[in-house]
């Protein structure tokens, strides 16, 4: 029991800092891009800024969700708090898409209007600062995820990978206006505003999934029926119920094991299964009924 808290502690600690980084840096790069982007017109640099926003919600949800779901179980929150984390994420979908909506249609509107772009060398720099600030945010948490096996960095992380894309495509849309071609700016802007539209639903869908209790994939279900499947007491297994608890599951299900054993023997069997189960970053508690056979 020791162990686990400190492993809880440990995973808690590394995911603030984590999410701390994320909204300080990706605050530096919005007020950046929000100023060149106003002195240049640039409708790619205004719309990864925007990009810029939904990474510091983003970073915000991260450590408002890891902190309220490092809350024990108490008597009003049987199985935890961990959904609350679903509850935020839900309302900063919305209000990112939002956002990706009326970027689009300004960026469609300023296709009609290239000639207010104009060109300077800190579209560039800002361009250069967030692509490797963003591949050394990936390294990082990309490391703390796989050190702590957390789901949450492990997403935290793909974002900042994704992010450095982002602005790569952006690079060479500020490049390309130099050649005369300014329509490529409005254009990577549309594209960039999709991009955010499309991150902001994905969260919107994962909250929503996970509020509505919508049980876990097939694959994380066959790598717990794999570890069932190990003991060779078991001779069946009916009722499996996977309920998400924030990033985590609660799952129940019934063993059917030999009517000649006793009930201390079977449910010994019972209790190897559960704590083996319980190593699984994604499972939160474990319920088995044992039936005899």
């Amino acid at each position: 029991m020791v162990i686990i808290e400190v492993m809880c502690m440990k995973r808690f600690k590394s995911t603030k800092i984590a999410s701390f980084l994320g909204i300080f840096f990706n605050l530096l790069l919005f007020i950046f891009k929000l100023i060149v982007s106003m002195l240049t017109s640039s409708q790619s640099m205004m719309a990864d800024a925007i990009n810029s926003l939904g990474d510091i919600l983003s970073s915000l949800m991260t450590w408002i969700g890891n902190k309220i779901a490092s809350k024990p179980k108490d008597d009003d929150h049987n199985l935890g708090h961990g959904k609350a984390e679903y509850i935020y994420s839900l309302f900063i979908s919305g209000i990112i898409m939002m956002m990706a909506i009326t970027l689009i249609k300004d960026s469609f509107f300023s296709l009609f209007s290239p000639t207010q772009y104009h060109f300077s060398i800190w579209l560039i720099i800002v361009c250069l600062i967030t692509i490797f600030t963003k591949l050394a945010l990936y390294f990082y948490v990309h490391h703390l995820s796989k050190n702590l096996n957390s789901l949450l960095l492990k997403a935290n992380a793909k974002d900042h990978l994704y992010d450095s894309f982002i602005t790569c495509i952006n690079l060479g849309a500020i490049l390309l206006t130099q050649y005369g071609i300014y329509l490529i700016d409005s254009i990577a802007g549309i594209f960039i505003a999709l991009w955010i539209f499309y991150q902001g639903f994905k969260i919107c869908k994962e909250s929503y999934d996970v509020l509505m209790d919508k049980t876990m994939n097939p694959k994380k279900r066959n790598e717990v029926l794999k570890i069932i499947k190990k003991y060779p007491e078991v001779k069946r297994m009916s009722h499996f119920v996977a309920i998400p608890v924030g990033y985590q599951y609660q799952i129940s299900f019934t063993i059917y094991v030999d009517g000649n054993l006793s009930t201390y023997q079977s449910h010994k069997i019972a209790n190897q299964i559960e704590q083996e189960l319980k190593k699984l970053s994604e499972i939160y508690s474990v319920i088995i009924h044992v039936n005899p056979i």
